[in-house]
């Protein structure tokens, strides 16, 4: 049963996003990977609109998944973890009034930031080819229906650029600092890539910004502190569990494939128990314990 309100998630991440300690928020995309999370006393979680395309339709990261789809999904995570849940609403869905109704039904499934980017529509995967984007101006309105349209000020909204590809990461800093400046609370400059890159964008954008941690290389390889001593105040791993999970089970169903049985199964299974616990079968039980059976 969870005890805290989207209200208590939301002064949670502010609180955490404001102190000192770098915020990590791993990638969750069903109810299994955002338990696992959730018990392990993260500051964050974060839904990313790839998760959503590929496990919930299996399809790909380019405009493919509904408002429905993502609403949805944000609801039955958020409302069963303890933890905050960032999510991502790709471009709103839409034209400004997609935007603002985006919002509003994101603050409703319990979501404590929503995270908006400047691509054209329909967009696609920052990390793939072909990404476009908007006018300044036009992402700047976004912003200002977003703010208007949140009924909870501490709801926070992070506009994220992927300009960097396209227009250089000048570009992509000039545009995130526009960003803050017109009142979004967090900033993301897709495709940072180094230290040199995050320096800068703390350095110009006077908001807290997030970087996206894609690979264990690189930027993946620094301590948490080294981060925050860069002016990252959010690190957020979207696809850790999804390729994990899906080297599992790979690896898994194809020694099922060659064999036909699992003796020679080298990836431990998670156990079964444990699974029956995170599942939530010991109030279950507990209450067939107390009322007995009651069909």
């Amino acid at each position: 049963m969870v005890s805290r309100s989207a209200s208590d998630k939301r002064a949670a991440l502010a609180a955490a996003i404001a102190g000192e300690t770098l915020v990590i928020a791993p990638g969750v995309y069903d109810m299994i990977s955002a338990r696992l999370a959730d018990r392990l006393g993260f500051p964050a979680l974060y839904l990313s609109g790839y998760g959503v395309a590929a496990s919930h339709l299996g399809v790909a990261d380019a405009g493919l998944a509904s408002f429905a789809d993502v609403v949805e999904r944000a609801r039955v995570l958020a409302g069963g973890t303890e933890t905050p849940l960032i999510c991502d609403a790709d471009t709103g869905f839409g034209g400004l009034l997609n935007v603002s109704y985006t919002v509003r039904g994101l603050e409703a499934a319990g979501c404590a930031a929503i995270q908006l980017e400047d691509q054209q529509t329909p967009k696609r995967c920052g990390l793939t080819h072909g990404v476009r984007v908007v006018p300044v101006e036009d992402m700047i309105r976004k912003i200002d229906v977003a703010l208007e349209a949140r009924a909870d000020p501490t709801l926070l909204l992070i506009a994220r650029t992927d300009a960097h590809g396209s227009l250089g990461l000048d570009a992509a800093i000039e545009r995130g600092a526009r960003y803050a400046r017109a009142g979004a609370d967090v900033i993301f400059v897709q495709g940072i890539a180094s230290e040199d890159d995050l320096r800068a964008v703390a350095g110009r954008v006077e908001r807290p910004c997030i970087v996206n941690i894609t690979t264990p290389s690189g930027l993946g390889s620094l301590a948490p502190e080294r981060l925050r001593a860069l002016g990252c105040r959010i690190a957020i791993h979207p696809g850790l569990a999804m390729l994990a999970a899906t080297a599992a089970m790979s690896a898994a169903y194809a020694t099922l494939r060659r064999d036909g049985s699992l003796a020679s199964l080298e990836q431990g299974l998670y156990d079964r128990e444990a699974m029956h616990r995170l599942m939530g079968f010991e109030e279950i039980w507990a209450f067939e314990e107390r009322w007995g059976d009651t069909d």
